[in-house]
């Protein structure tokens, strides 16, 4: 699915990732974990064409996207749930959505589309016709990653999730990207809450100072000492 060799990212003169490799593949779910300025931001950026590599290459089924524009990168199927999830408060539930589906293979399927992520979000269909702005931490992160959704994306990029959320939140939180997990969707996570992460995840990336330094499946990740003492308190 998304195939990344050896990409130099920088800001200006500062180089933030450092001949980085990383692979996602079909119904795959990757997370990425790290320290404060590890590049893991970054990274989503440069996959996404915010922030992109001066060197390297970024591969989506086989297609370099390396050099494409943002919005050309979204219309080949990759969705970007930035930190935060940057949703429009003035706007209702409905016309958020409405919104996520401005690609050109998503309007004409935008009816199916909304009830399918209405079936999977029912606490959004409660809340069709109510101001963003109105709902609380846990239903707009709900919310920006359904809009996400509505896109028809082949890859998901999902940055800090469960940031500002309270304990329950997280929880309920992991479930419904788990629900997302389970309808076949390719998903990269950057994710503080390792714990959680780790449990639905197939394969994580430890980086470290814009470098990768750790690789593995679940098992052996989470069974590694220093992400273990570091990540997972134990």
């Amino acid at each position: 699915m998304l195939e990344i060799e050896s990409i130099d990212v920088f800001y200006g003169e500062f180089q933030a990732i450092f001949s980085l490799d990383l692979n996602v593949g079909e119904q795959e779910t990757v997370i990425t974990v790290g320290p404060n300025g590890a590049g893991k931001s970054t990274l989503l950026k440069a996959i996404t064409g915010i922030q992109p590599p001066k060197q390297g290459s970024i591969r989506l089924l086989g297609r370099s996207i390396e050099r494409l524009a943002a919005h050309k990168i979204v219309e080949l199927g990759i969705a970007h749930v930035p930190e935060g999830g940057k949703i429009f408060p003035q706007l209702t539930v409905f016309e958020n959505l409405k919104i996520g589906s401005f690609v050109k293979r998503a309007r004409n399927d935008f009816r199916q589309a909304l009830d399918e992520i209405y079936g999977l979000f029912p606490r959004l269909r409660e809340r069709h016709h109510q101001l963003a702005d109105t709902l609380s931490g846990g239903e707009r992160q709900m919310l920006a990653i359904a809009r996400s959704l509505m896109s028809r994306p082949k890859l998901i990029l999902l940055d800090e999730p469960s940031s500002g959320l309270a304990p329950l939140i997280v929880s309920l939180l992991f479930e419904f990207v788990n629900k997302i997990k389970s309808q076949g969707y390719s998903i990269l996570m950057v994710e503080q809450n390792v714990r959680k992460a780790l449990q639905l995840c197939d394969r994580a990336y430890l980086l470290e100072s814009g470098r990768v330094k750790l690789t593995g499946d679940r098992d052996s990740f989470s069974q590694e000492s220093s992400v273990r003492q570091a990540y997972i308190g134990i």
